[in-house]
């Protein structure tokens, strides 16, 4: 196994990412099917193809302004120009010639990328990192205006499956997560 991998919902087309917002900007979107006022474009933003490291991030859609889950359907063309033109959120000696050029970098990258710890479903830390990914200026943009192909709100199916964890019926729990497999270009 890798150390990093990307895991995820994908088909032939289109990936599943989640973001977690507050009621007012999620039911917008939902009803939109794309972001819109008062999102802000001008605002980083992070997606994360991880179910349970979206889970984890928001508290099972609990934390406050992070009480909706959105699944949102992304072109997979849109998802492999953001991995492409992704930059290391941090310095790291083995991966950049330079601190300088990796500020360089940083400055001149759309989108940041971040290997964070996977999660079970306890939303234990697991032996791999999930990649999560921060867009602004132009990632934002097309990410908003032509890459998204659906947006649902799950906070509902994520409040069911933490009830179960809860209840100790993991079956039930591990049968209603999302089937993430290696996504493969």
């Amino acid at each position: 196994m890798n150390e990093r991998e990307i895991r995820a919902v994908y088909d032939d087309t289109t990936i599943t990412v989640y973001q977690a917002y507050n009621e007012h900007i999620a039911s917008i979107a939902v009803r939109n099917q794309t972001f819109a006022p008062p999102f802000k474009m001008d605002r980083m933003t992070w997606i994360k193809p991880s179910f349970l490291w979206m889970m984890y991030r928001s508290g099972w859609a609990t934390k406050q302004n992070q009480e909706h889950v959105l699944a949102i359907r992304i072109k997979r063309e849109g998802f492999d120009w953001m991995v492409a033109n992704a930059c290391l959120s941090h310095y790291v000696a083995d991966s950049h010639e330079s601190m300088e050029a990796w500020q360089k970098e940083l400055a001149r990258s759309p989108v940041r990328v971040q290997w964070d710890p996977e999660k079970n479903i306890h939303l234990h830390k697991l032996d791999y990192r999930s990649i999560q990914l921060g867009l602004s200026g132009i990632a934002v943009k097309k990410y908003v205006e032509e890459w998204i192909v659906s947006i649902e709100d799950i906070s509902e199916r994520c409040h069911t499956i933490h009830a179960l964890v809860n209840s100790r019926d993991m079956e039930a729990a591990m049968a209603m997560l999302p089937e993430e497999r290696i996504y493969e270009k």
